[in-house]
C-alpha cells in the first residue's frame, strides 16, 4: 500500500502546494527515474553484492528538440560533493540540458550518458555547429546500502530516466538516485514539494526536489519539535555522513543572481529539520527559472533582453524555497522503505515510523 505523505497525515505544513505538490508542478518540467534494487550480483571486492542504487533525471523543458539554456544560481553550504557544470553557471548564469542526481561513484557514466543524450536530442544544433554539452550531475554517497564499488549503474539506466521522463506526481523514498540514500539515520532518499505563489497580481510555482541523505537522529527536528531525541530505535552512525542535493525551480522570471540568493534559501531549508551542515556532508544547491528561456548564445541575436522581478517581491519566493525543501526532506523519509545494510552488513535501516511521528506531533499541536 502506497505510503501517505507529510500533508496527507495532517502534519502541518505551511504554504498552498501545486497540483501534485511536486517539481513537476512547475509547467514543462518532467522528471524520471531508474531505480535498481538487486541482492544477488556479484560485489566488486568478491563478496556477495546489493545494489540499491537508480538515478533522477530532472528536464527542466521537457523533451523538447530545441536547445534552450536556463537561467541559474548555485550555492553549496558545504563542499564536500560533486555537481558538475557549476563554474559555468557561477560564470554564465545558466545551463542547457538536463539535471541527473544518482551516487558518488555514477557521476561519470551519467555525465557519459547524459551528453549523449544532448547529442541526439539536439542533434541538429550539435551537427551544424561547435557546441558542448556540459550537463548538471549531482551525487550523494550511497555506501552503507549499496554496493557502490560495483558501479552498477550504466548508459541504459541514465537514458531509461531521461526518455521516461514524464509529468504529475514523482514516486519519492527508495526511488532513483535517491535509492540507496540515509537521512538522519532513518531511510531517506527522493523528496519533493512544490508550492503555489502570487507576486505582483501574478501567480507562479516553486517546486523542490531533493535526494536526501543526511543529518544525525540527534538532529531531526520536524515542525520546530525536536524528534530525533524521542525516535531511538536503529541508529546507526557515531557521526554525519551524508548529503544533500536541492533542486529548486520556478516559472518565475529572475536574473541569475537573484536564483543564487533562492539557492542560497536552501540552506535554511534544510536546516528547519535540524541540519546544521556536518563537515562530511556535500550540502549543494541549484535554483533554476524556465521563465526567459533563450536559445543557445551561440545560436541568438547579439543584443539580449529579458524580464525579471523586482528584488523587493523576493520574500515570498525565499519562503516558499525554505517551506517546500524541509517538506521535501519529511515526504522523502515518510515514503521511504526499510532497507538493510550493505556495509556493514547486518544492520537495518529503517523507515521512519509515521504513527509514532503522528503521536508525537499531535501531542504538540503540529499535526492535525
Amino acid at each position: 500500500m502506497k505510503k501517505q505523505r507529510g500533508r496527507e497525515l495532517g502534519l502541518d505544513f505551511q504554504g498552498i502546494s501545486g497540483n501534485s505538490n511536486a517539481i513537476t508542478d512547475v509547467p514543462g518540467i518532467l522528471v524520471g527515474q531508474t531505480t535498481l534494487t538487486n541482492s544477488s550480483s556479484q560485489s566488486s571486492l568478491g563478496a556477495q553484492s546489493q545494489v540499491r542504487t537508480g538515478v533522477t533525471a530532472i528536464l527542466p523543458f521537457g523533451h523538447d528538440s530545441e536547445p534552450r539554456i536556463a537561467h541559474a544560481g548555485m550555492y553549496a553550504l558545504n563542499g564536500n560533493g560533486e555537481m558538475t557544470g557549476t563554474h559555468w553557471i557561477r560564470d554564465a548564469g545558466s545551463f542547457l540540458g538536463p539535471i541527473c542526481l544518482t551516487n558518488t561513484h555514477s557521476v561519470g557514466i551519467a555525465h557519459h550518458a547524459t551528453t549523449k543524450w544532448m547529442i541526439n536530442k539536439y542533434r541538429e544544433a550539435f551537427a551544424q555547429n561547435h557546441l558542448w554539452a556540459m550537463p548538471v550531475i549531482a551525487e550523494t554517497y550511497d555506501g552503507v546500502l549499496n554496493d557502490i564499488n560495483g558501479q552498477h549503474i550504466d548508459e541504459d539506466h541514465v537514458l531509461n530516466a531521461l526518455n521516461s521522463a514524464c509529468a504529475g506526481p514523482v514516486a519519492e523514498g527508495n526511488t532513483g538516485g535517491g535509492t540507496g540514500m540515509i537521512c538522519y539515520e532513518f531511510k531517506g532518499g527522493t523528496g519533493t514539494s512544490s508550492r503555489s505563489i502570487e507576486v505582483g497580481g501574478k501567480a507562479y510555482t516553486l517546486g523542490v526536489l531533493v535526494q536526501a541523505n543526511h543529518g544525525k537522529r540527534d538532529w531531526l527536528t520536524v515542525l520546530g519539535e525536536p524528534i530525533g531525541p524521542v525516535m531511538r530505535d536503529n541508529l546507526l552512525f557515531d557521526k554525519e555522513t551524508g548529503s544533500i542535493i536541492v533542486i529548486t525551480a520556478t516559472d518565475a522570471p529572475l536574473r541569475p543572481d537573484q536564483l543564487r540568493r533562492i539557492a542560497k534559501r536552501g540552506a535554511i531549508g534544510i536546516s528547519r529539520s535540524g541540519s546544521p551542515g556536518g563537515n562530511n556532508s556535500g550540502d549543494i544547491f541549484l535554483a533554476f527559472s524556465t521563465a526567459n528561456a533563450r536559445r543557445l548564445p551561440q545560436l541568438d541575436a547579439p543584443l539580449q533582453s529579458m524580464t525579471h522581478l523586482n528584488d523587493e517581491c523576493l520574500d515570498t519566493i525565499y519562503q516558499a524555497t525554505v517551506e517546500a525543501v524541509d517538506e521535501s526532506i519529511i515526504n522523502a523519509m515518510l515514503a521511504a522503505e526499510d532497507t538493510p545494510t550493505f556495509k556493514p552488513q547486518g544492520q537495518l535501516c529503517q523507515a521512519i515510523n509515521p504513527e509514532e511521528l503522528v503521536k508525537l506531533l499531535r501531542k504538540a499541536g503540529k499535526c492535525r
